[in-house]
């Protein structure tokens, strides 16, 4: 009976309680492309928003992703990253605080030292040109997200349609996420990841001064 009782409540679980979060046991990686100019909008860093620093699109992680669910904060025997190793990533991460959640909530399932997940994420972010969508413009526009796909696909022809998503929260452009093996080849995304924004149009933010 007590064996029944188990399994019942194992199967009545959610999906994200289920999936495995041991390090190392995952399908494939989401690299997130943050827009920092839509994330200095809405939330704000005083290090990534300030005046004259003008960033794009920046690494927001290197996420470990089931074919269904993912897995988030593994415990891990690996090392922390220093100081230094987080703030060397910040230059295409734009500070050393996002280095440090992205290695705390997903570096760490994807089974590897902190240095070589650094460096896997760098490689990931360095396969992929990021398009100068509207970089010189200096108002904010509205448009569709297929349009910031498009020009990911234009400029990385070795990606496909179902291996780009484009999200768009409250109806401002926020990220591009590419969906990649473990080894960094393109692949589709799962069903879960692929939701792209169906909003007929976005805010998509300039980027300031």
């Amino acid at each position: 009976m007590r064996r029944t009782l188990v399994l019942l409540m194992i199967l009545l679980m959610p999906l994200r309680a289920v999936a495995s979060d041991r390090p190392g046991d995952f399908d494939y990686y989401v690299m997130a492309l943050s827009w920092s100019p839509a994330f200095c909008e809405v939330q704000g860093d005083p290090e990534q928003c300030a005046p004259g620093k003008r960033f794009g699109w920046i690494l927001h992680g290197l996420w470990p992703q089931h074919e269904q669910g993912y897995p988030s904060d593994c415990r891990s025997p690996m090392r922390n990253p220093s100081r230094a190793d987080t703030a060397a990533m910040a230059d295409i991460m734009a500070t050393a605080g996002l280095a440090w959640h992205e290695w705390q909530a997903h570096g760490r399932c994807s089974g590897l030292s902190s240095e070589a997940y650094f460096d896997l994420s760098r490689q990931a972010y360095d396969s992929v040109t990021r398009p100068q969508v509207l970089r010189q413009l200096d108002e904010d526009v509205r448009l569709p997200a297929r349009v910031i796909e498009e020009a990911f696909l234009e400029a990385n022809p070795h990606l496909s349609a179902d291996g780009v998503t484009v999200t768009c929260p409250d109806n401002r452009i926020r990220e591009v996420r590419i969906c990649l093996t473990k080894d960094l080849q393109p692949r589709d995304c799962a069903p879960d990841v692929r939701r792209d924004c169906r909003a007929s149009s976005a805010l998509f933010d300039a980027i300031g001064g």
